[in-house]
């Protein structure tokens, strides 16, 4: 196409400014970078049993209890007895009743301590429950 002035005859240059396509993108990219969500995991390490069925973490960000392979309790980020955790999840349940709980135990703990520690959830008033578990 010929961009001529019809007055003067002078030939025009189109020139596009692409400033605001830049501002858009880094607007884009700031949105993006401050909406997605990051997993929360306690620092404690614990060997998790494998699953070919696990869920992703992002779903299931509640209430953590973790058991480690020597069978102490740690909630929230330290340890507790059965008595505390018990106390704990009776006040905790009055206001958080459809939260989920989510036991973090470690591949060689004994089958006995998770069942009271999932046991306690649910008497305290928890209706979900979850096995954290790491896709194989």
């Amino acid at each position: 196409m010929d961009f001529r002035n019809p007055k003067s005859g002078r030939r025009l240059e189109a020139v596009m400014d692409v400033t605001p396509l830049i501002d858009v993108v880094f607007l884009l990219l700031i949105f993006f970078m401050i909406t997605t969500t990051f997993v929360n995991n306690p620092g404690l390490e614990v060997d998790l049993p494998k699953a070919n069925s696990a869920d992703s973490p992002s779903q299931m960000v509640d209430l953590t209890i973790a058991v480690t392979q020597e069978g102490e309790i740690i909630f929230q980020n330290r340890k507790v007895s059965i008595s505390e955790l018990e106390a704990e999840l009776e006040s905790l349940a009055k206001e958080k009743s459809d939260s989920t709980v989510i036991v973090q135990a470690d591949s060689a703990t004994q089958h006995g301590t998770v069942v009271k520690v999932m046991d306690l959830a649910k008497l305290a008033g928890f209706g979900k429950l979850a096995i954290a578990t790491q896709p194989e």
